[in-house]
C-alpha cells in the first residue's frame, strides 16, 4: 500500500483497531453508534451482539473489496458499511480468516483487524491445487464461445453449473441468450442491487436454477453443494482468481468439472500460469469424457 494511500485512510485507521472503546468514550461516540447500529440494521445487516458471537470470521475477499473499490477508487460506502459491522462485535473476540489466497499486499489491511495475530500459510503453493477437480480446457474463437457452451450444456451430465465472464454486460447478455435457448439460467452481477444478488443466490442454492452465470463477484466465499461444474466461459485475469471460480465446482470433498475458454494469447499466458504455480496439467477437453470423472457416485 502506498504512501498515499495510507496518509488517506489515516482517519479509519483507529477505528479498525478499537471500537468498543471508542463508544464507551463519551456520549457523542454512544450516540454515533446508536445511528451506525441503526443504519446496519436498516440495511440488513445481523446485529453481531444479539446473536451471542464471540468470534467474527471475516472474509479475505471482503477486505479485497475494500482495497480495491477503498483505498485505489475512494467509495467511502463500502469501507464504512464493513467497520460499522466490525464495530457491532464484542470486544473480547477472536477474529480468525481464512482463505485459498492472500496476497501480500492485502495482509497489512487483514492485521488491522486483529491484534498480533497467528498467521499461518501453506508453504509450497503448488498444494493449492483442487483435489478431485477434473480440469480441461477448449482452444476457440470468441464467434465459436456460444455455440459451443450451448454443446457442452447439452452433453454434460450436471448438477448444477457456474459459467463465469469478465464483465456485467457479458453476464446479463449470455444469461439472456441461455433463457431464449430454454436452458433454466440465473445471473448474478454488480449490476444489481444487493437484494436482487440475495434472492437470486438463494433461488440458486435452493435448486430453482441449475445454471448461474455470474462475474468474479461470486468467484470467491459461495458454498454450493450442488456445483459440480464451473466453465470459464471467459479467462480470469490471474491465477488466483482461476482457483477461487474452479474451486467452486467439488465442494465438500465432492468431484467436480472445470472447463475453460482459452481464445487469445492473452488467455493461454493465464493458462500458462495457473499450470506454472499450481503444477497442475490442463489438458484440452477430449470428445468424450467419463462422468464417472466428476460426478458424484
Amino acid at each position: 500500500m502506498g504512501e498515499a494511500e495510507v496518509k488517506d485512510n489515516e482517519v479509519y485507521e483507529e477505528d479498525l483497531v478499537d471500537y468498543e472503546e471508542e463508544v464507551e468514550n463519551g456520549a457523542d461516540g454512544g450516540a454515533a453508534a446508536a445511528n451506525a447500529s441503526a443504519d446496519v440494521v436498516k440495511k440488513g445487516y445481523v446485529g453481531i451482539h444479539s446473536s451471542g458471537f464471540r468470534d467474527f470470521l471475516l472474509k479475505p475477499e471482503l477486505l479485497r473489496a475494500i482495497q480495491d473499490c477503498g483505498f485505489e477508487h475512494p467509495s467511502e460506502d463500502m469501507r464504512r458499511d464493513v467497520q460499522e459491522i466490525f464495530k457491532m462485535t464484542p470486544h473480547d473476540k477472536q477474529v480468525m480468516m481464512f482463505s485459498a489466497t492472500l496476497s501480500k499486499e492485502i495482509r497489512p489491511v487483514c492485521k488491522k483487524f486483529m491484534q498480533d495475530p497467528m498467521e499461518i500459510y501453506v508453504d509450497d503453493e503448488a498444494k493449492l491445487t483442487l483435489h478431485g477437480l477434473v480440469q480441461h480446457y477448449i482452444k476457440l474463437s470468441e464467434a465459436e464461445k456460444n455455440r459451443k457452451l450451448n454443446d457442452l450444456l447439452d452433453a454434460l451430465d450436471f448438477n448444477q453449473v457456474v459459467i463465469f465472464v469478465k464483465s456485467v454486460s457479458r453476464a446479463a447478455e449470455l444469461n439472456k441468450l441461455l433463457c431464449e435457448c430454454n436452458f433454466p439460467a440465473i445471473s448474478i452481477h454488480s449490476g444489481m442491487t444487493q437484494e436482487e444478488r440475495l434472492t437470486r443466490y438463494k433461488n440458486f442454492k435452493e435448486g430453482h436454477k441449475r445454471i448461474l452465470v455470474a462475474t468474479d463477484l461470486v468467484g470467491r466465499g459461495i458454498d454450493i453443494e450442488r456445483v459440480n461444474i464451473v466453465i470459464n466461459y471467459d479467462m480470469p485475469d490471474s491465477a488466483d482468481s482461476y482457483l477461487h471460480r474452479v474451486g467452486r465446482a467439488g465442494r465438500f470433498g465432492t468431484k467436480g468439472l472445470a472447463i475453460t475458454f482459452v481464445s487469445s494469447a492473452s488467455d493461454s499466458d493465464v493458462l500458462n500460469q495457473v499450470q506454472e504455480r499450481f503444477e497442475v496439467d490442463i489438458k484440452e477437453l477430449p470428445e468424450q469424457i467419463d462422468t464417472s470423472t466428476y460426478m458424484p457416485s
